[in-house]
């Protein structure tokens, strides 16, 4: 999930004209920010509280160390919260007037 994540929040700077990638390179303190956001991300849409359990199948091995699964995602898609778009400096400020009276 954390490629699928890591996209989305790249396709969500391209829609406010941001280079996410560019970012990440240019501040550590930004990439950590990125890492933060991104598995927090991940660690909701797998914790969501379902009828079922996070993962739907499961495998384990001993001595080889070998652990897979097949993950749930919960709700049907991964959300990302205003909160965290606006940590990653990704919110679109809007702006404009409204013009109550009229001026001849």
């Amino acid at each position: 999930m954390l490629p699928v994540v890591s996209n989305r929040l790249r396709q969500e700077a391209d829609r406010v004209g941001k280079d996410i990638d560019k970012m990440i390179e240019e501040s550590e303190a930004y990439k950590d920010v990125v890492k933060s956001v991104t598995v927090d991300i991940v660690a909701r849409t797998l914790m969501t509280s379902t009828d079922q359990e996070p993962m739907t199948q499961f495998s384990q091995s001993a001595l080889g160390y070998t652990v897979s699964g097949t993950f749930l995602t919960p709700g049907g898609g991964i959300f990302i919260k205003r909160d965290e778009l606006k940590a990653l400096g990704l919110r679109k400020q809007r702006y404009g007037v409204m013009e109550f009276y009229e001026y001849d």
